[in-house]
């Protein structure tokens, strides 16, 4: 009973957290509610766990499906499964959103259930996202999870987040309405929303070329691929320290998901032809908005830029169909979740104790950090793609698997490790290294021991698969092969096998 709903559990166990967070916590019982909300972010990620132990590495198919009629004149379906690509990503998000549960912990004041809340469901929500193998079912639960991130950059944010949320909402919103437009194109012509169905349809170039680009609006602007990324970086200053951990660790790799699920399988001829601009684009976001990040004076916004040169390698690393550079671009998406979350939470613990972002307020913080400097610089590092931790192995095998398509895509990507080091260690030197330029810095206390527990647990996680990432290509592998070789296949009516 148990195993024939795994990942219903993983779906619905953090959202039933979620809903009795809302019921039973309140600003006047905050220490309660915080507890309700560790131990459902706790239980969900052990929901999570049975997918890793129950995946058959050796299958790239869809596993651990769960299958229920839900509207059934339409042929929609509650149908659930997993594979190599999704479960990472799962076991990401439930991990993710301890984290942010623990890091919110003193931090949140005001309307602690609803922050809480938010969370868990957003993280049931995001799961759903990943393992839904019914396109209604993928499109529901696609638009709710941006419902509760809507809230937390809304009600917790900065001084400008109701702008930084409407546009949040208004980018996003666009692009999905042209995925559903899709998506009834597809039912018309197998009467079926069943992703499986879509992938076996025979289709036109020029109907997979207008697929795929309805499916490229959704998907890019997640992402958010360069030109269509002018929201991530408001959206990130504005939110508060657990909106920019979910939202840059999470929610950035939903489009390259969506890429790898929809976009290519569907429309494999499309995603061919139109390779090269998305690998030009992919380009420009890796060598142009390292640039951008180099001239950034808040250090929300340095790492937001720098988010979007990294995805930049994830969609690289899709596009130059070889098993090296997919492979690598997911190892890249789960990496930078460790990452970039804890660069943010490191941001937050800063913000928290000075209420500032600007990189000239700060200096000499390894003075009166010690030990927080030392994780931060570790970040930094893993940032920039140092050896021996997980942010180089995405890298270095997207790079590998660009020279193995074309050189000059290896070079021009391999060029960004040189920026990454340059905006990185500019921040470093600025905020960590030198003496102590200012008061409030002379008086900063270092780490408290719910803040040292995350931080040591994210450092194990980006040494441990900087050292040994085979957990994650081990995986991968037999999803990426067959995806690979139903990308060979023409699907155009008549065409060559």
């Amino acid at each position: 009973m148990f195993e024939s709903h795994i990942i219903s559990l993983s779906i619905w166990v953090p959202i039933v957290a979620g809903v009795f967070v809302l019921v039973l916590g309140s600003d006047s019982r905050p220490t309660l509610t915080r507890w309700l909300a560790l131990f459902g972010s706790i239980a969900g990620f052990i929901a999570t766990l049975p997918l890793y132990t129950h995946f058959d590495m050796s299958n790239g198919g869809f596993q651990m499906q769960e299958t229920y009629a839900w509207i059934p004149v339409f042929s929609i379906n509650y149908h659930l499964g997993v594979d190599g690509i999704a479960v990472p990503l799962i076991l990401l998000t439930s991990f993710t959103t301890m984290i942010v549960v623990i890091a919110g912990w003193e931090v949140i004041q005001k309307r602690v259930a609803q922050y809480m809340a938010a969370f868990l469901i957003m993280s049931g929500l995001m799961i759903g996202v990943f393992s839904a193998l019914d396109g209604i079912l993928f499109y529901m639960f696609w638009e709710a999870m941006l419902i509760p991130m809507f809230l937390v950059i809304g009600v917790w944010g900065g001084p400008n987040r109701v702008y930084a949320t409407i546009k949040f909402f208004l980018y996003t919103l666009l692009g999905s309405l042209l995925m559903l437009v899709a998506f009834i194109y597809l039912y018309h012509q197998t009467h079926s929303f069943e992703i499986i169905d879509f992938h076996a349809l025979p289709l036109s170039l020029t109907a997979q070329m207008l697929i795929f680009g309805a499916f490229f609006m959704a998907f890019a602007v997640k992402i958010p691929m360069w030109p269509v990324h002018t929201w991530l970086p408001d959206a990130h200053v504005e939110a508060p320290t657990g909106g920019s951990v979910v939202l840059a660790a999470i929610m950035l790799k939903l489009g390259a998901y969506g890429f790898l699920r929809y976009a290519m399988p569907i429309a494999p001829d499309a995603a061919q032809e139109l390779a090269m601009p998305m690998i030009v684009l992919s380009l420009i976001a890796v060598v142009y908005i390292a640039f951008v990040a180099l001239v950034q004076q808040d250090m929300k916004k340095l790492i937001a830029y720098s988010s979007i040169s990294h995805m930049g390698f994830v969609t690289l690393g899709l596009f130059i169909f070889n098993p090296l550079g997919m492979e690598g671009g997911i190892v890249q998406m789960i990496s930078h979740g460790f990452v970039s979350g804890a660069l943010f939470l490191c941001v937050g613990v800063l913000y928290d104790r000075v209420h500032s972002r600007q990189i000239a307020d700060y200096g000499g913080v390894v003075n009166t950090m010690p030990v927080f400097a030392a994780f931060a610089v570790l970040f930094a590092m893993a940032n920039a793609g140092l050896p021996g931790t997980s942010g180089f192995v995405g890298e270095f095998m997207v790079i590998l698997g660009a020279i193995q398509a074309n050189f000059w895509y290896g070079f021009c990507a391999a060029i960004t490790l040189i920026l990454g080091a340059a905006y990185t260690l500019w921040m470093v030197k600025r905020v960590y290294f030198g003496g102590v330029t200012h008061k409030h810095v002379a008086e900063l206390l270092d780490l408290n021991k719910r803040e040292f527990l995350i931080l040591a647990v994210l450092a194990v996680l980006v040494i441990g698969f900087g050292v040994y990432p085979q957990p994650i290509t081990e995986m991968t592998h037999a999803t990426v092969n067959q995806l690979l070789q139903h990308l060979a296949l023409s699907k155009i009516p008549g065409g060559a096998p």
